[in-house]
């Protein structure tokens, strides 16, 4: 089988936890791309915060962003996929995020902008691990409400995210924990793996040459519809359960793991 695609999310797969990208992995994803094969970026973040990863890479084609809500080609600024909260489902959210404890602060996504009410410690350690600016608004009415890509909520700790995840389950919106404290709420039936799916249709590249790499389970609905999944060693046990192989740990190089094994297959 020859690979057309790499599909790599970023943090913990292409990214390490000091938030540069692996150069081993780098320098193999160049060189899969000199070969003719294209790599497209999925990832929980947006484009201000993508965009740094996607010029080091010198790509020029579409990335997946929030977790699939949007579709982008960085390079041009160009928005091929731009999916939403349903009114009524982000009157329920926006409820949710006015209710949060002290322990957790709440973001939503509205075309290239992010946006909080609440100033907060919690907000401020994500916007500068995440490199994303943060836009004050006074209520999250001023927000239009037909226009809300993704709502998150930052968590002070991995029992309060989960308990959010849970009380979100109700509100008509994908809920997924995309770290241990961030809880993402997304369209109903978004997420990375639709988008890819989107995206590989609109492109003409069939799945089964589509090779999908992450470590978290957000990254879970991109191994069920590609035709190879890897998951990063150290990863969420349920994402490594799902992945076709497991390869080595993110900071050795995990993405160049997987060129060498499916150049191998080819």
């Amino acid at each position: 089988m020859s690979y057309r695609w790499i599909v790599t999310d970023l943090d913990g797969t292409l990214v390490d936890r000091s938030l540069r990208m692996v150069p081993r992995s780098r320098e193999a994803l160049r060189r899969f791309r000199r070969t003719g094969g294209q790599v497209v970026i999925a990832t929980g973040r947006s484009r201000e915060s993508a965009a740094p990863y996607y010029t080091e890479l010198g790509l020029t084609g579409p990335a997946i962003l929030l977790n699939g809500a949007q579709v982008c080609d960085l390079s041009t600024g160009e928005v091929l996929l731009d999916q939403r909260l349903s009114a009524r489902a982000w009157a329920g959210v926006s409820q949710l995020l006015d209710d949060l404890p002290a322990t957790a602060a709440g973001v939503a996504f509205v075309g290239d902008g992010a946006y909080r009410v609440v100033d907060s410690a919690l907000l401020d350690a994500y916007a500068a691990r995440d490199r994303v600016s943060l836009r004050p608004v006074a209520g999250w009415h001023e927000l239009p409400a037909d226009q809300i890509s993704k709502a998150m909520v930052i968590c002070a700790n991995s029992v309060v995210a989960d308990d959010l995840a849970g009380r979100a389950g109700a509100l008509g919106v994908t809920t997924l924990v995309s770290e241990p404290t961030y809880v993402e709420l997304l369209p109903l039936g978004v997420d990375k793996g639709t988008a890819l799916t989107w995206l590989a249709d609109r492109c003409r590249v069939p799945l089964a040459e589509v090779v999908a790499v992450g470590d978290n389970p957000n990254d879970i609905p991109m191994f069920a519809v590609a035709g190879f999944g890897a998951a990063v060693y150290g990863g969420h046990p349920d994402t490594c359960a799902a992945a076709t192989i497991v390869v080595g740990r993110c900071a050795e190089g995990a993405v160049a793991d997987v060129i060498s094994h499916i150049t191998t297959l080819a």
